[in-house]
């Protein structure tokens, strides 16, 4: 990307990605509480039509470039760097405006807006699958974007390449690419926990009644990026794997096995159920018992 290319990164945007909301908007700019210091009165403005920012508490501004190096304390080539490894796959256009573009499977998708989970159908596929709203917020996000000139709203989960993993009811799945996997590294820990998917992770969080683990986890969102967990698994002492009860997901148990020395196959504790969120929701595995009875799904 060239530094003109990085400039034009949408500042609106980044800091949605970064949990920070406008208090109001007036069209064309938005007024932040300061996202860099102690800021009661919303003194923070960021000009969406010039993709500038100011603050009137210090009076200093400019760039989404020096807005990175006063959240993230780094020099100019620093912030440059880490907004290119970021945004490598972001489409920047002229008049910088409010959304980014993804290139997956040659269709365009758009990120409109990034926001707290808010929307009642989502709070309520969350209160459906048995997790805590604050849970959710604290780990994920309400995506609205567009693909195909048609807008869409998902349950939103990063990954470490800033892709997201999409969820919302009935049973939709879907990502924003890249597709990567998740993982947290908590206090040096010799400890992984190995989730299958980011509902079963919050799942995990619900039934130990906790907020984050002590432990290290890494979210394949999908067996298909387990070669992709293999380096980080490598570097821990012991693996705790909560993958689900199909053939994939044991496949991928086996091979985690094959290529760590102490691995703890945690899904046996759950057996009767396919993965750890049908467990905390009461859901047993039925599909195989209803093919047994002839009966057709």
């Amino acid at each position: 990307m060239t530094l003109g290319e990085i400039k034009q990164i949408n500042i609106r945007s980044y800091l949605g990605q970064m949990n920070v909301q406008p208090i109001k908007n007036y069209g064309y700019y938005g007024m932040y509480h300061c996202p860099f210091r102690n800021d009661q009165n919303a003194s923070f403005k960021v000009d969406y039509s010039k993709n500038l920012w100011h603050d009137f508490g210090t009076n200093e501004g400019g760039s989404i470039i020096d807005l990175v190096m006063k959240m993230e304390n780094c020099s100019f080539h620093e912030a440059v760097n880490r907004l290119e490894r970021k945004y490598a796959n972001v489409q920047t256009s002229s008049n910088a405006d409010s959304s980014f573009s993804f290139q997956r499977d040659n269709l365009s998708i758009v990120i409109q807006n990034i926001l707290p989970i808010t929307h009642s159908k989502l709070v309520e596929w969350t209160k459906e699958r048995k997790i805590d709203l604050n849970l959710a917020n604290r780990y994920c996000r309400e995506i609205h974007y567009r693909n195909k000139d048609k807008n869409y709203f998902s349950i939103g989960f990063k990954n470490d390449k800033s892709g997201y993993e999409l969820s919302s009811p009935p049973n939709f799945k879907s990502c924003i690419s890249p597709k990567e996997i998740t993982t947290f590294r908590n206090n040096d820990s010799n400890i992984c926990l190995t989730f299958e998917g980011f509902w079963d992770f919050l799942s995990y969080l619900i039934i130990q009644k906790i907020e984050k683990t002590k432990h290290n986890v890494a979210v394949l969102n999908s067996v298909a990026n387990v070669q992709k967990a293999m380096d980080f698994l490598k570097s821990h002492k012991e693996i705790y794997t909560y993958l689900d009860n199909d053939e994939s997901g044991k496949k991928a148990t086996e091979l985690i096995k094959s290529a760590n020395s102490v691995v703890h196959n945690r899904s046996i504790k759950y057996a009767e159920y396919k993965d750890l969120n049908d467990y905390l929701c009461g859901k047993k595995q039925v599909l195989e018992k209803m093919k047994k009875r002839g009966v057709k799904l």
